[in-house]
């Protein structure tokens, strides 16, 4: 190919030389073809692609056809079930339920029933009118030891930072949670002005990294904490000791996304990748987290604090329910993260490897907690690709009290799923600090389809609970799902997942 595009070369060369007493056609044909001659040198000169240096200026279309594979992949090849991470069917609904368009869809399901891992919620014969249920079910959160508990919506925006995210997108996921009246979760990236914009209810997450709240060492500070978590927005505090996009990594902040403005926030240095250390500074024990959590409530006079995990070795967790039970001291939540991880940037291992995913995880704390006998002390919120009223349903059929989601609420405000989050170039301006591609994101539009998609998702989980003949979420069991775990066997969550007996790991 090398010699080919010589001969071709010389030969263009020569016929300009011969147009040459033709001057205008000479110059036409040297400027059109003295770019792609350069280009072509240039390809055969440099020493990084053997691609272009095998085969000069053709070779550059594998790279092109490269860039834009997940639009054509997107647009042209899936079908409406098979994207991932999030199907076109899914990404639809929540579109049309944050458009207000209609979410209905005709001459039945696309997904094969028969197929391994279907499923299926049971409904009754006495189901119970949408009329006569509750449209907006809260969950109240703080034991006996909060002064300040909180009634939360059954959904909430999961942990995105300011810094992930663009200043636009923070503020239109407020000003919905504003709208709809439910809670809105910070990620560990600290308090911005944009999360304040809007009034709506923050849930603040404190990271390994202890932005907002960190000495210049990056150690935790009890006086920088206190200053944010008395503010009035704050309504509940989470630690974060690990999340399903990487669990046991810690976080990253590319330098691309890190501005002086995000930099201040975290009081970190501008224009440098922020890692978040894989473990906390501030306790290291089960004992010296519940000692932290208690410092935490008093700290926030009185707030819901709870904790955030990706499960990993089940030990672990259990001897946190151990000293639970032995202080007689419990955190007001745990949040459950899936390890199939969620809008974090992380290295492929990590988020293909690492961590139990979502429903087995919910299941194992739920049961342990039932088994020390303090179910009823600590509430559940799962984290892991909540998208549907029907994900909801089964999230807290499996124990959850709560749900949260992250990539449906990026969706309500126009991601398309491009798979740039990590590169700064987001076409949406969600996932980006570039300000020409956040212009594109209007807050005031954005803030009332997040509202939108929160009302008619919730509205359809009320709907799904009242064709099951239940009149509110904690009445769902792990009876009412059911799966297909090979052609001709079906199995519920109750024969999958066992319900373990109140306080029998005390026996």
């Amino acid at each position: 190919m090398r010699r080919t595009f010589i001969l071709v070369t010389l030969l263009v060369t020569a016929l300009i030389l011969w147009w040459s007493f033709y001057w205008t056609y000479a110059l036409l044909a040297f400027l059109l073809v003295g770019p792609l001659a350069f280009m072509g040198v240039k390809d055969m000169l440099q020493h990084k692609q053997s691609i272009k240096r095998n085969f000069p200026l053709v070779g550059r279309l594998r790279y092109m056809l490269e860039k834009i594979r997940p639009e054509i992949y997107q647009y042209f090849i899936e079908s409406d079930i098979d994207g991932t991470p999030i199907t076109r069917n899914d990404r639809s609904v929540i579109y049309q339920r944050a458009k207000q368009q209609i979410d209905t869809t005709p001459f039945g399901t696309q997904l094969n029933v028969y197929q391994e891992g279907y499923e299926w919620m049971t409904h009754s014969l006495q189901p119970i009118a949408f009329q006569q249920l509750d449209h907006h079910p809260r969950i109240p959160f703080g034991g006996h030891q909060c002064t300040q508990p909180y009634s939360m919506s059954i959904l909430n925006v999961s942990a995105m930072s300011f810094g992930s995210l663009s200043q636009n997108a923070i503020e239109a996921l407020n000003g919905g949670a504003k709208i709809g009246g439910f809670a809105h979760n910070t990620g560990e990236g600290g308090i911005s002005p944009y999360h304040l914009k809007q009034g709506g209810d923050l849930i603040w997450q404190i990271g390994t990294g202890y932005f907002g709240a960190r000495t210049p060492e990056g150690k935790f500070s009890e006086e920088a904490f206190a200053a944010n978590a008395t503010s009035p927005v704050v309504k509940m505090i989470e630690i974060k000791l690990s999340q399903g996009a990487k669990p046991g990594h810690g976080g990253i902040l590319p330098a691309i996304k890190n501005t002086p403005e995000i930099a201040a926030i975290r009081q970190v240095t501008a224009g440098t990748t922020v890692f978040s250390p894989p473990a906390h500074s501030a306790f290291s024990t089960p004992e010296e987290l519940i000692g932290f959590i208690e410092k935490l409530r008093a700290l926030s006079g009185g707030k819901p604090v709870g904790f955030k995990l990706c499960i990993g070795i089940k030990s672990e967790f259990i001897a946190i329910c151990k000293a639970m039970k032995q202080l007689d001291s419990y955190p007001d939540f745990i949040t459950i993260d899936g390890g199939e991880g969620g809008t974090g940037a992380a290295p492929p291992e990590f988020s293909n490897s690492v961590g139990m995913p979502l429903l087995d995880a919910l299941a194992f704390a739920d049961n342990s907690l039932r088994g020390f006998g303090i179910r009823d002390r600590v509430r559940l919120i799962a984290s892991g690709k909540i998208l549907t009223g029907f994900h909801m349903v089964r999230a807290i059929a499996l124990g959850a009290d709560s749900c949260n989601s992250a990539r449906a609420m990026m969706i309500a405000l126009g991601c398309i799923q491009a798979l740039q989050c990590n590169k700064n170039t987001c076409p949406t301006g969600v996932a980006t600090q570039d300000p020409m591609l956040m212009k594109g994101l209007v807050v005031g539009d954005k803030k009332q389809r997040v509202a939108n998609f929160h009302k008619h998702t919730i509205e359809s989980f009320v709907e799904l609970i009242g064709a099951a003949g239940i009149d509110h979420p904690s009445k769902l069991d792990r009876s009412y799902i059911c799966r297909r775990v090979s052609m001709n066997l079906v199995k519920s969550y109750e024969e999958i997942y066992p319900t373990v007996q109140d306080g029998s790991y005390l026996l």
